[in-house]
């Protein structure tokens, strides 16, 4: 195949990676019809159809899934080579691509790499912002974030923050009316703001341990959210429990904007740790960055 047809391959892979032309059009920086053209000029040149399209959805043929398999690990494996030509120049250089929960980015990435980025200009690092377990193999990511007990067992893992505590607090004017709950069972006759879940749409089960005996329990209430920052700003307004990282309520805690309930019920989790495949190690720049994130506890 003509050299020139490469970005036509890129094309493909974009859009079954995504099952998606339009977000695949928004990653690549051209337009849709424009995408679609793409695609259709490199099924015609193959002589097979490599997408099936609905009204709805995308998704790669037997013979789709087969090129993927074939082209996907290979421009990867350009990618990890163009990067680590960042070694032969005087100061490191690249793009580190993290994805990471908003919880983690704004209280552990963000402070660190404020610090540190200003040392070296010529490393660049984007943030993806995602409270799924994402595969950061397959979405091309240098590496993730996640807590503890949900690292896979075959990558590197550094930790780069203290346990998490999770609290359950209100606003004083919250108990005016309702007089706080003594067991997480008690939850049930309350207001609670619930946490919609990236992972199949589900809420958060609000987690409770105490002298080794762990207890899930399923809350209602009025207000539902899939962001932290707009749960805090709930509870904050008096509309409800929440069930928050004790670093982001300390503050107001403190402050005696929030009071903390079921105190003796609150679990403590392995904190966040950065983890990435094994072939990143050799990059420069990726180290630095690993370096400046880890937890010196």
């Amino acid at each position: 195949m003509p050299r020139e047809n490469f970005n036509d391959l890129m094309a493909f892979v974009a859009v079954a990676r995504e099952g998606s032309f339009t977000r695949a059009a928004a990653q690549l920086g051209v337009s849709q019809s424009a995408l679609s053209h793409t695609i259709r000029r490199l099924e015609m040149r193959l002589g097979v159809r490599l997408l099936t399209r609905t009204t709805r959805s995308v998704s790669a043929t037997d013979a789709g899934e087969r090129l993927l398999r074939t082209v996907e690990p290979r421009f990867a494996e350009i990618d990890a080579e163009l990067a680590a030509l960042g070694a032969l120049r005087d100061k490191p250089a690249g793009t580190i691509r993290i994805s990471a929960a908003e919880h983690a980015a704004n209280t552990v990435l963000w402070p660190k790499l404020a610090k540190f980025l200003p040392q070296y200009p010529d490393i660049n690092v984007e943030i993806n912002i995602n409270n799924g377990l994402t595969d950061i193999v397959a979405d091309r990511f240098d590496a993730g974030v996640r807590l503890g007990e949900q690292l896979a067992k075959d990558m590197i893992a550094v930790r780069i923050a203290p346990d998490l505590k999770m609290v359950v607090v209100g606003a004083p004017e919250y108990f005016f009316k309702l007089t706080a709950p003594k067991t997480p069972q008690d939850l049930a006759t309350h207001n609670c703001i619930n946490l919609r879940l990236p992972t199949l749409g589900g809420l958060y089960a609000w987690e409770f341990e105490k002298q080794g005996h762990k207890l899930n329990v399923r809350v209602e209430g009025q207000l539902i959210f899939n962001s932290t920052t707009q749960i805090l700003q709930a509870v904050l307004g008096g509309f409800g429990l929440a069930c928050l990282p004790e670093d982001i309520a300390r503050q107001h805690i403190a402050s005696g904007k929030l009071k903390q309930i079921l105190k003796e019920w609150s679990p403590t989790f392995q904190g966040y740790h950065l983890y990435y495949p094994s072939r990143r190690q050799s990059l420069p720049a990726f180290a630095l960055v690993v370096e400046a994130l880890r937890y010196p506890g």
